[in-house]
């Protein structure tokens, strides 16, 4: 998961653009001892996503960028910042953050949409 998200980020930021090859699995096992079945996954949900292409024989590929962050990012990572402060300051880990997140995001989402 986190692996996934690390992409998604690189995407984002424009740190990997359509066309970039990924590190084999191989590669990403060796550098951060993560298991390459994991890593294999990891790349498999990304290509489910749409977001990379397996190439036979040449490895995985971004396929296309991501939206990139909006003008106030900057004022959002602060406001962020000082949230994840308060949280680890009441005792909060980041699976409580990442928890206490998805649900308030779900719940907006919920109400936008519906």
């Amino acid at each position: 998961m986190q692996l996934v998200q690390q992409v998604r980020q690189a995407v984002r930021m424009g740190r990997l653009e359509p066309g970039d090859r990924l590190p084999t699995a191989r590669e990403v096992s060796e550098s951060t001892g993560i298991n390459p079945n994991t890593v294999l996954k990891a790349y498999r949900e990304l290509e489910t996503a749409g977001l990379v292409e397996a190439r036979q024989g040449s490895g995985t590929y971004v396929r296309h960028g991501l939206a990139p962050l909006p003008e106030d990012a900057e004022g959002l990572r602060g406001e962020l910042a000082a949230w994840v402060a308060r949280a680890l300051a009441a005792g909060l880990d980041v699976s409580d953050m990442q928890a206490l997140v998805a649900e308030v995001a779900a719940s907006k989402e919920a109400r936008r949409v519906g």
